[in-house]
Protein backbone atom coordinates (compact mmCIF):
# COMPACT_ATOMS: atom_id res chain seq x y z
CA UNK A 1 0.00 0.00 0.00
CA UNK A 2 1.48 3.28 -1.23
CA UNK A 3 2.10 6.00 1.72
CA UNK A 4 -0.29 8.93 2.11
CA UNK A 5 1.25 12.54 1.51
CA UNK A 6 -0.88 13.11 4.76
CA UNK A 7 -3.91 11.68 6.17
CA UNK A 8 -6.26 12.82 3.82
CA UNK A 9 -4.90 12.62 0.49
CA UNK A 10 -6.74 9.83 -1.62
CA UNK A 11 -8.85 9.68 -4.65
CA UNK A 12 -12.38 8.23 -4.40
CA UNK A 13 -13.28 6.35 -7.44
CA UNK A 14 -16.99 6.05 -8.27
CA UNK A 15 -18.43 3.75 -10.42
CA UNK A 16 -21.79 2.68 -11.72
CA UNK A 17 -24.22 3.45 -14.77
CA UNK A 18 -26.66 6.15 -15.16
CA UNK A 19 -28.93 6.28 -12.26
CA UNK A 20 -26.98 4.29 -9.86
CA UNK A 21 -26.47 6.66 -7.29
CA UNK A 22 -22.95 8.54 -8.59
CA UNK A 23 -23.72 11.66 -8.20
CA UNK A 24 -26.15 11.29 -4.71
CA UNK A 25 -22.63 9.50 -3.24
CA UNK A 26 -20.04 11.48 -4.70
CA UNK A 27 -21.56 14.68 -3.41
CA UNK A 28 -22.47 13.16 0.26
CA UNK A 29 -18.82 12.47 0.49
CA UNK A 30 -18.11 15.98 -0.47
CA UNK A 31 -20.09 17.68 2.13
CA UNK A 32 -18.51 15.23 4.56
CA UNK A 33 -14.93 14.91 3.70
CA UNK A 34 -12.94 17.76 2.55
CA UNK A 35 -12.37 16.77 -1.17
CA UNK A 36 -13.08 18.27 -4.37
CA UNK A 37 -15.61 15.99 -6.73
CA UNK A 38 -15.12 16.11 -10.83
CA UNK A 39 -18.06 15.34 -12.61
CA UNK A 40 -17.79 15.33 -16.29
CA UNK A 41 -21.67 15.85 -16.76
CA UNK A 42 -21.95 19.07 -14.40
CA UNK A 43 -19.24 20.65 -16.58
CA UNK A 44 -20.77 19.82 -19.44
CA UNK A 45 -23.90 20.94 -18.42
CA UNK A 46 -22.64 24.27 -16.75
CA UNK A 47 -20.59 24.74 -20.56
CA UNK A 48 -24.02 23.73 -22.57
CA UNK A 49 -22.17 20.68 -24.27
CA UNK A 50 -24.51 17.96 -24.57
CA UNK A 51 -24.28 14.80 -22.13
CA UNK A 52 -23.93 12.14 -25.06
CA UNK A 53 -20.69 14.22 -26.85
CA UNK A 54 -18.15 11.59 -26.10
CA UNK A 55 -15.39 14.13 -27.68
CA UNK A 56 -15.84 16.57 -25.49
CA UNK A 57 -16.44 14.32 -22.47
CA UNK A 58 -13.12 12.64 -23.15
CA UNK A 59 -11.48 16.19 -23.25
CA UNK A 60 -13.24 17.02 -19.84
CA UNK A 61 -12.30 13.77 -17.97
CA UNK A 62 -8.75 14.62 -19.16
CA UNK A 63 -8.55 17.79 -17.76
CA UNK A 64 -9.86 16.83 -14.91
CA UNK A 65 -7.72 14.37 -14.31
CA UNK A 66 -4.49 16.01 -14.49
CA UNK A 67 -6.35 18.73 -11.98
CA UNK A 68 -7.13 15.64 -10.03
CA UNK A 69 -3.51 14.46 -10.05
CA UNK A 70 -1.99 18.07 -9.32
CA UNK A 71 -4.60 18.11 -6.17
CA UNK A 72 -3.93 14.96 -5.27
CA UNK A 73 0.49 15.49 -4.95
CA UNK A 74 -0.94 18.86 -2.98
CA UNK A 75 -2.35 16.34 -0.35
CA UNK A 76 -5.73 16.94 -1.12
CA UNK A 77 -9.13 14.23 -1.36
CA UNK A 78 -10.07 13.83 -5.05
CA UNK A 79 -13.61 12.25 -5.59
CA UNK A 80 -13.96 11.48 -9.42
CA UNK A 81 -17.44 10.60 -10.82
CA UNK A 82 -17.26 9.81 -14.26
CA UNK A 83 -18.68 6.16 -14.17
CA UNK A 84 -15.75 4.51 -14.69
CA UNK A 85 -17.42 1.31 -16.64
CA UNK A 86 -13.90 -0.19 -17.41
CA UNK A 87 -11.34 -2.12 -15.60
CA UNK A 88 -8.67 -0.23 -17.94
CA UNK A 89 -10.30 3.39 -16.65
CA UNK A 90 -9.89 2.42 -13.35
CA UNK A 91 -6.58 1.04 -13.59
CA UNK A 92 -4.85 4.03 -14.73
CA UNK A 93 -6.71 6.38 -12.20
CA UNK A 94 -5.63 4.13 -9.83
CA UNK A 95 -2.03 3.87 -11.31
CA UNK A 96 -1.83 7.58 -11.18
CA UNK A 97 -3.22 8.11 -7.43
CA UNK A 98 -0.37 5.54 -6.36
CA UNK A 99 1.87 7.73 -8.52
CA UNK A 100 1.33 10.29 -6.42
CA UNK A 101 1.80 8.97 -3.02
CA UNK A 102 -2.14 8.41 -2.36
CA UNK A 103 -4.39 5.67 -1.30
CA UNK A 104 -7.05 5.40 -3.60
CA UNK A 105 -10.50 3.92 -3.20
CA UNK A 106 -13.36 2.31 -5.93
CA UNK A 107 -16.72 2.66 -4.75
CA UNK A 108 -18.95 1.02 -6.87
CA UNK A 109 -22.66 1.57 -6.65
CA UNK A 110 -25.36 -0.83 -8.68
CA UNK A 111 -29.00 -1.38 -8.60
CA UNK A 112 -31.03 -3.92 -11.39
CA UNK A 113 -31.50 -2.25 -14.80
CA UNK A 114 -35.14 -1.84 -14.14
CA UNK A 115 -34.56 0.36 -11.20
CA UNK A 116 -32.11 2.24 -13.01
CA UNK A 117 -34.47 2.96 -15.81
CA UNK A 118 -36.99 4.28 -13.50
CA UNK A 119 -34.45 6.29 -11.84
CA UNK A 120 -33.27 8.09 -14.86
CA UNK A 121 -37.02 8.77 -15.87
CA UNK A 122 -38.30 10.46 -12.40
CA UNK A 123 -34.88 12.65 -13.06
CA UNK A 124 -35.28 13.75 -16.18
CA UNK A 125 -32.00 15.18 -16.71
CA UNK A 126 -31.21 13.65 -19.58
CA UNK A 127 -32.14 14.91 -23.27
CA UNK A 128 -33.14 13.25 -25.12
CA UNK A 129 -33.72 10.86 -22.29
CA UNK A 130 -32.05 7.37 -21.97
CA UNK A 131 -33.97 4.41 -23.32
CA UNK A 132 -34.06 0.79 -21.82
CA UNK A 133 -32.66 -0.69 -24.69
CA UNK A 134 -29.33 1.80 -24.58
CA UNK A 135 -28.77 1.21 -20.60
CA UNK A 136 -29.63 -2.67 -21.41
CA UNK A 137 -26.22 -1.97 -23.96
CA UNK A 138 -24.57 -0.21 -21.50
CA UNK A 139 -25.13 -2.99 -19.01
CA UNK A 140 -23.54 -5.53 -20.70
CA UNK A 141 -20.75 -3.42 -21.69
CA UNK A 142 -20.10 -2.34 -17.97
CA UNK A 143 -17.48 -4.09 -16.63
CA UNK A 144 -18.25 -4.91 -12.42
CA UNK A 145 -14.79 -5.07 -10.51
CA UNK A 146 -14.40 -8.54 -9.52
CA UNK A 147 -12.92 -9.27 -6.00
CA UNK A 148 -9.32 -9.20 -7.34
CA UNK A 149 -9.50 -5.81 -9.04
CA UNK A 150 -11.58 -4.54 -5.71
CA UNK A 151 -8.62 -6.24 -3.61
CA UNK A 152 -5.96 -3.76 -5.41
CA UNK A 153 -7.60 -0.96 -3.98
CA UNK A 154 -7.53 0.45 -0.49
CA UNK A 155 -10.28 -0.03 2.21
CA UNK A 156 -12.77 2.57 2.25
CA UNK A 157 -11.94 5.15 5.37
CA UNK A 158 -15.07 6.89 4.07
CA UNK A 159 -18.60 5.30 4.83
CA UNK A 160 -20.48 4.55 2.08
CA UNK A 161 -23.40 6.42 1.71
Amino acid sequence: MAQNNSPGARLIVVCGLPGSGKTTHATALEAKLPAIRFSADDWMTALAIGLYDEAQREKIEALQGQLAERLLRLGLTVIIEWGTWGRSERDALRLAARAAGTGVELHVLTAPVETLFERLERRGMENPPIQRDVLLRWAAIFQTPTSEEMALFDVALTINS
